[in-house]
């Protein structure tokens, strides 16, 4: 038995409520991933819960990994061409993509389907043919596309096959709804325009609302360094919850919380600090459960509106007497030596009561003192007598 799903929040459906007659019998329902980069993020995890929601409501989720597609690059809203990746790139990637999206899915019930099955088997003739079902003015319609060519920055050819491989997929697993975010309308209607030409009902397209970032201006992506990781520890999803902007609360309380409408106008009603906490207790809560945000809120108290420094932080252990700064908040953090100037220049890179502003500068450190790298880092420094010199 089939039911409509509870989506939340939709930003568009191609045709516009078409899925109230569909969703009475089961349907399959695709949803594709090109693994290029390690790792899911709150914005992707929009979309994956939708998905989920066709799942519980009795449909079959069918899981597209765009192993092919991710070698390409999907332009969609890029202002420059992408770099294309390697198969090893691709295959580590998907490993962990995997993995975490397991957090959210079914995947005993789920249909996984790796597209470099077919694109791979594909003769070279075959291909000429599949783009033969497309025009030149179909694909320069794309806005991102035409913005690109009208400032005379270069677009690929590859580039213009991106979205008749995305469609394509849709009809080898004969889908009848693609799910995507608000900016895959073009590449969801390419599918609804191609499946006819191989017999088959165009597909329903379903577009979920774009998360924006911790920063509150752009969307969440890897490539803005914007996001917060599903499998992160749930002290750092909580301080990175409390940290976005105001007016991104009640975007980010209905979809990364997932509070409906009411649920969210109650929490705001509370004030923007109490409804950032409850925000940041139920994204770790979805992620790692109610216990560990409970343990998440606390540090955070503790930590970050006491001052305390955590009694159970990481040592790091020198052996040279004289240390570039830059070179060990990089790799303290986790971050470039460029992203490690900018900690340092916002006055983020602290050693005890001490901003540490200058990325130029090199230092000696003294046995167990503690270096802070942004709100929520801290290191304790261990020093041995042997000299060498990190940078």
């Amino acid at each position: 038995m089939t039911h409509l799903p509870d989506l939340g929040p939709v930003a568009d459906m191609r045709p516009h409520d078409a899925l109230r007659e569909a969703a009475k019998r089961p349907l399959r329902v695709k949803l594709g991933i090109d693994p290029t980069a390690s790792g899911i993020h709150l914005g992707f995890a929009v979309v994956l819960r939708a998905l989920r929601a066709f799942q519980d409501a009795g449909h079959t989720a069918v899981l597209i990994v765009g192993d092919a597609t991710a070698r390409v690059g999907d332009p969609s809203g890029k202002d420059k061409t992408r770099p294309m990746l390697t198969d090893a790139e691709v295959r580590a990637n998907a490993a962990t993509y995997l993995d975490q999206i397991g957090q959210i899915l079914d995947m005993e019930s789920a249909e996984i389907r790796f597209n470099s099955t077919w694109f791979d088997a594909m003769p070279f003739q075959e291909v000429i043919a599949l783009c033969g079902q497309v025009t030149v003015a179909q694909v320069l319609a794309r806005d991102s596309t035409r913005q690109r060519l009208d400032a005379g920055a270069p677009v690929g050819l590859h580039e213009l096959v991106y979205p008749v491989m995305q469609a394509f997929d849709s009809v080898q697993v004969r889908a009848d709804v693609e799910l995507g975010g608000s900016d895959q309308l073009f590449n969801l209607m390419m599918g609804r325009d191609l499946q006819p030409r191989f017999g088959q009902a165009p597909q329903i397209a379903v577009m979920m609302p774009l998360l924006v970032g911790l920063d509150g201006a752009r969307k969440m992506s890897k490539s803005h360094g914007n996001t917060i990781g599903i499998t992160e520890a749930p002290e750092e999803q909580f301080g990175k919850a409390m940290s976005i902007p105001d007016d991104a609360v009640p975007q980010w309380l209905e979809l990364a919380a997932g509070l409906s409408p009411d649920e969210a106008r109650t929490a705001l009603a509370e004030g923007p600090l109490a409804a950032k906490r409850a925000l940041a207790w139920r994204v770790v809560a979805r992620c790692h459960g109610s216990d560990a945000a409970d343990g998440a809120r606390a540090h955070f108290d503790r930590v970050v509106v006491s001052g305390e420094i955590p009694a159970d932080i990481l040592e790091h252990r020198l052996t040279g007497a004289s240390v570039w700064v830059v070179a060990l908040v990089a790799e303290l953090a986790g971050v470039s030596r460029s992203q490690a100037r900018r900690l340092m220049q916002q006055g983020a890179v602290r050693l005890g009561d001490e901003r540490l502003l200058d990325p130029e500068a090199r230092r000696c450190f003294r046995d167990g003192e503690v270096l802070q790298t942004g709100r929520r880092r801290w290191h304790r420094l261990r020093v041995s007598d042997r000299n060498r010199t990190l940078g």
